[in-house]
This record gives structure tokens, sequence and C-alpha cells, in this order.
């Protein structure tokens, strides 16, 4: 049966691929934040994961304000990284695993969840950016991929309690699939940060060190926050917690916590890194 190995926590800003792209993650501004990625990447390459279930938040490149699902799932063999006009080079296809996706799919279906299916799905710096941090020099062909996009564009959005029970539902499915396969599971995204508006620049630090403590063994803990508590605390664009809370819900009730990391700031974003071992 597939396996749950472990959970892993990054940000996904454009910047840190622009960075990657222009080979200046030595620099003062960008070192403190990549010296966080080397002990995953190692990990990484002991447990050899076969399948990467990515939760993130799309950008307005597949789903703009017109067209917003809640939660929506890809179902593809590949994935294009679009252009989105950051200056970035091209990066090479991601690789789509369709079978374990479609028994997600039927999974999240017969528990009641109403998703949007995606034979065919652009991808932007929210899927590929974490890629590119854990395998560096765009390696990561090897590894078949399962996007799971949440709206955190558009009011409403899901609460975190309900993301984390989206996560529980993939977790059963998954333990359900009848492949020997090794699964790590990515929330990315946040943590606090507003790009715009009279708060631009807003990081809230206290908060940010309590959710990556809480997320631990304590993320119900966390399902107090509404989403209006979230901008409050967080800043406009802190409910991408919400993906945080989907890959803890894939995870078992007790994990080890193997690595973090936290700077800020980046790009105006508190970066929040973190290792999770399933036991």
């Amino acid at each position: 049966m597939a396996k749950i190995i472990g959970g892993i926590t990054t940000s996904h800003i454009p910047a840190i691929g622009r960075a990657i792209s222009l080979n200046i993650e030595e620099t003062p501004y960008w070192k403190p934040f990549f010296d966080g990625y080397p002990p995953i990447r190692k990990w990484l390459g002991e447990k050899k994961p076969d399948v990467v279930v990515l939760f993130y938040n799309d950008h307005g490149l597949e789903f703009f304000l017109n067209k917003k699902p809640t939660f929506s799932i890809g179902v593809a063999p590949q994935y294009i990284s679009a252009d989105e006009g950051w200056g970035i080079a091209t990066i090479p296809p991601v690789t789509g695993e369709t079978e374990l996706s479609w028994h997600i799919c039927n999974t999240l279906v017969e528990d009641e969840f109403d998703i949007t299916i995606c034979q065919e799905m652009k991808v932007d710096h929210g899927l590929t950016v974490p890629l590119q941090l854990m395998w560096p020099g765009n390696t990561y062909g090897h590894i078949k991929v399962i996007p799971v996009c949440i709206n955190c564009e558009q009011h409403p959005m899901p609460s975190l309690k309900r993301c984390f029970n989206l996560g529980r539902s993939i977790a059963k499915a998954i333990e359900s699939f009848d492949k020997d396969l090794n699964v790590v599971v990515f929330g990315t995204g946040g943590l606090s940060h507003q790009l715009d508006g009279q708060r631009a620049g807003f990081i809230n630090k206290p908060f940010d060190l309590m959710c990556m403590d809480k997320i631990v063994n304590q993320p119900e803990e966390l399902f107090q926050y509404s989403v209006r508590d979230l901008v409050e605390q967080a800043g406009a664009q802190g409910p991408e917690l919400n993906m945080w809370m989907g890959m803890r819900g894939v995870l078992s009730g007790k994990v080890t916590e193997l690595h973090r990391n936290y700077h800020i700031p980046i790009s105006n974003t508190g970066a929040g890194t973190m290792l999770l071992e399933n036991n």
C-alpha cells in the first residue's frame, strides 16, 4: 500500500525562483533563507519519495477572479509552468501522477468534498518554486506530482478546519491505494505577508512562530482562527496558512519535527520552512 512518509512546509514566492535563476542564493539577503533547505534535501535523498502531493494556491494564472474553485486537483500526466512575467527562464515540465490522482478525487467526492478536477492545468510559482527548492538544478523530473490548489485569493475562502479535513480525506485515499509508493506532502505559501494596501509589508513574527509551533502536534488549536482573523493577524495573504493545514491533515496525529527555519523579510514575507516526519 502507499505510505505517507512526511510533510514539508515552504514559502513559494516568485522572487525565490528569480534568485535561483540569477544564482544569488549565497548573497547576504538570500543566504539565511536558502540555508534552511540542505537538511530537507538530505532527508529527501535518503527517503526517495515517489510522489509529492503539493498544496498550493494559484495566483491568477489558471484560475482568475471570475472563476475561482475552492478546491481543485490536477490529474494530468504533465504540468507546464506558464510565463508569469518575472523574467525567469522557462523550467522543465512537472511530471504528473494520474492513477493516484483519480483515486484521491474519487475518495474526496465520496467524502462529500466538491472539487474541481483538472485534466489540463497550467501551474505557477506556487507549485514550481517548492520543487526547485527541494531539487536544485530543476532535477525534479523523476518525482510525480499531484497538485492540490486551494483558493486563497477570492473571498469566501475555506476555513483552516475545512482544509485540515481535506487533508484527512486525502490521507485516507493514499493509504487505501494498492501500490507501494512513498508519498511526501508539501504545504506551501505564507506565512504572514501583505502585498498591497495600507498595510503593505506587514509581517507578524510572533503569530508566525506560534503557528509553526502549533502545526506540529496541536494543529486543531489553529481552528479557532477564522479567515478574517488570519487577515488581521497575518496580512491579506495570511490565509495561505490553509496550505500548511491541508498538508498537516494528511499526516498522522503525531509527527516528529526534524528541522525548521524562519527568516524575514524575504520579499516582504515571513518565510517558514519545516520538515515533519510521519510517525
